[in-house]
């Protein structure tokens, strides 16, 4: 077993059932809290979810995340083009996923098309006092 098929459908769901207002960050994407929860059994840990809205065309700035962020990335609809530390850049269709290790450099989280909105749900799992969980790099 491994972790795309334990998270991907609870993912899913998760990003059908946004509770708070989406934030958005003027270049054509909008972040919403989706969940978050301590974790049991892993004191000192919280799992947290986000559900990235991309206009066609929208991007997020580069942005650190927080040293002890480990992320899961799935991308509910649409395709998103991202590049992470000094990777590949690469384009995740509907239905892939990705992961970054904490402290990543996110350099390119974009919307692949300028004709389509594009979706995509980020869970992190990170130390509970550990925020902000994204900080834009300039």
């Amino acid at each position: 077993m491994n972790i795309r098929s334990v998270l991907a459908p609870a993912c899913v769901t998760v990003a059908f059932t946004v509770a708070m207002s989406a934030t958005a960050h003027g270049t054509g994407e909008a972040v919403t809290p989706s969940f978050e929860h301590a974790i049991p059994n892993m004191p000192g840990k919280s799992l947290t979810a986000v559900v990235v809205d991309y206009a066609p065309g929208g991007a997020s700035p580069s942005h650190e995340h927080a040293k002890s962020a480990f992320i899961y990335a799935y991308v509910v609809s649409g395709a998103i083009e991202s590049q992470v530390n000094d990777g590949p850049k690469r384009t995740y269709h509907a239905g892939e996923s990705f992961f970054e290790e904490p402290g990543s450099l996110h350099r390119v989280s974009r919307n692949a098309s300028k004709t389509r909105p594009a979706k995509l749900l980020a869970v992190f799992v990170a130390d509970s006092d550990d925020k902000p969980l994204t900080t834009p790099v300039k």
